[in-house]
């Protein structure tokens, strides 16, 4: 009977060091945004690369579509969802409170950068045979807004508001998804639609291969002092060439997308997923070409207005990134 002891004691430990394992496991979940987009991709990315690690960190990621930049931070401050994509400006209202969306108690005091990525330049596709050759000329026509939720939403309230329009100006402002928005101009169901998000971007290939289609360009006063009076914003240029019957540069403004969360997220598990990424930066880099000209130390300063993640800050430091 005791040759078979150390069998059944091996066989004990086995499951018992099976039962720390699945202790330690902890999961992750990115929000992003339309699967046409590249926040999608963003957190795509990450998980990707979080997930090689998994044996050794013990760290699981996931990174569903969600509707974008405002659902994806009120996620992270309920406690849904552990991490998210989020427009710049967006994380500065967020974290000051200064608009309706997170004023009073909605104001996310706890919400913490942990890096940007790619620039977002404010986009206008516009049917060729629409008429429309300026954002002015929006006025009266069928425009895709955005859906609510979304940080391009968002940014088209905030034009509109510099410009002293309102929804009501449009003969229709639809509330479609990123990933139904080409179709609809395509069909004629729309005059134009609002994209903010990294170029290329699949959407908008869509669009302008389906259909003779123009990017319009986003400029004027208004724009000018939205610029200068928002720090998270910037004058923007979409290259030219880049889409079908586009081959001139088109200027607009536009903000960084940034990768945010909660300081009540372990600084062990945010410290990571950077890890994760700027291990394997040139790897990261290759997965979208919004990612080719990123640079370590610009994704750390530009774009965050929220204070940086200890657990960030700590992998920076070791890099010699920031002091």
């Amino acid at each position: 009977m005791s040759k078979f002891k150390p069998i059944l004691l091996t066989t004990a430990f086995a499951l018992g060091a099976s039962a720390a394992a699945a202790q330690e496991e902890r999961f992750i979940t990115i929000g992003t945004g339309g699967q046409t987009g590249v926040y999608y991709v963003v957190g795509q990315s990450i998980c990707k690369l979080v997930n090689r690690e998994t044996a050794e960190t013990g760290i699981k990621c996931t990174a569903p579509s969600t509707g974008g930049s405002i659902a994806n931070i009120n996620a992270i401050q309920a406690g849904d969802m552990t991490m998210g994509v989020a427009q710049s400006d967006w994380q500065f209202h967020a974290y000051n409170g200064d608009v309706p969306e997170f004023e009073g108690d909605k104001k996310f005091d706890s919400l913490r950068s942990v890096f940007s990525v790619h620039p977002e330049p404010f986009t206008v596709v516009a049917r060729a045979d629409a008429g429309i050759e300026t954002f002015e000329d929006l006025k009266g026509k069928r425009v895709n807004v955005g859906n609510p939720g979304s940080g391009q939403r968002g940014t088209m309230e905030v034009v509109l508001d510099a410009l002293g329009w309102t929804m009501g100006d449009f003969a229709l402002a639809s509330e479609l998804k990123p990933a139904e928005q080409s179709a609809a101009l395509g069909d004629n169901n729309v005059d134009a639609i609002i994209y903010t998000v990294g170029h290329p971007n699949g959407s908008i290939q869509e669009a302008t291969s389906t259909v003779d289609a123009r990017l319009i360009p986003v400029t004027g006063e208004a724009i000018e002092k939205l610029i200068s009076d928002n720090p998270y914003y910037a004058k923007a240029t979409i290259p030219g060439g880049m889409y079908a019957g586009n081959d001139e540069d088109v200027e607009t403004f536009g903000v960084k997308a940034t990768f945010v969360t909660s300081a009540d997220v372990p600084d062990d598990m945010v410290y990571a997923v950077v890890k994760a990424v700027f291990d394997n930066f040139d790897r990261f880099k290759k997965l979208h070409p919004a990612f080719a000209n990123l640079e370590p130390e610009a994704m750390i300063t530009e774009g965050n207005s929220a204070p940086l993640h200890p657990g960030a800050e700590k992998y920076y430091k070791e890099q010699g990134w920031i002091e």
